[in-house]
């Protein structure tokens, strides 16, 4: 039997299908639009100031290959030759790398420019310190940077016998 206290609109009668119409379908096109364009700008700009990862990691890896020769070097201080434009073959104890620097370039010991590593720079210094009560020790800090990044590693080499 029909109801006749039903309003002609409401849920359920036989006149009426229910969902969105074109008009509010567009709006909510246009809502979700915004925000996600909102959210992708903030993550845009989140993502540009934040380091690259690679380049963090290719810093990392100049930095401590250099720690690590600097390192195996004698403490004690010995006489050397004057090294060749960016070439560390004659540093022959550890103070030898103090001033050390490269521009733009990264070279191997023996002078040789690694052409892959073009664009990063290095500079090492090496002070006499106290570290932990021992008096004959060298800070080792070497900064390696690139496009307005740095890294900067410290060591510290003891003289032990």
């Amino acid at each position: 039997m029909w109801n006749s206290r039903r309003a002609c609109g409401s849920p359920g009668s036989p006149g009426r299908s229910s969902g969105f119409t074109l008009p509010e379908m567009l709006l909510v096109i246009v809502v979700v639009g915004v925000g996600l364009a909102g959210v992708l700008v903030a993550f845009s700009t989140v993502g540009r100031g934040s380091a690259d990862p690679v380049l963090q990691k290719q810093m990392l890896s100049v930095a401590e290959e250099l720690m690590e020769e600097i390192q195996l070097r004698p403490y004690a201080v010995t006489a050397n030759a004057a090294p060749a434009a960016c070439a560390r073959n004659t540093f022959n104890d550890v103070r030898d790398y103090n001033g050390y620097a490269t521009s733009n370039k990264i070279c191997a010991i023996d002078g040789s420019t690694i052409d892959s590593l073009n664009g990063y720079s290095v500079s090492i210094s090496v002070q006499s310190v106290t570290w932990q009560g021992l008096a004959n020790t060298l800070q080792i800090t070497i900064t390696v940077s690139q496009s307005g990044q740095s890294f900067v590693l410290q060591g510290y080499r003891t003289f032990y016998t």
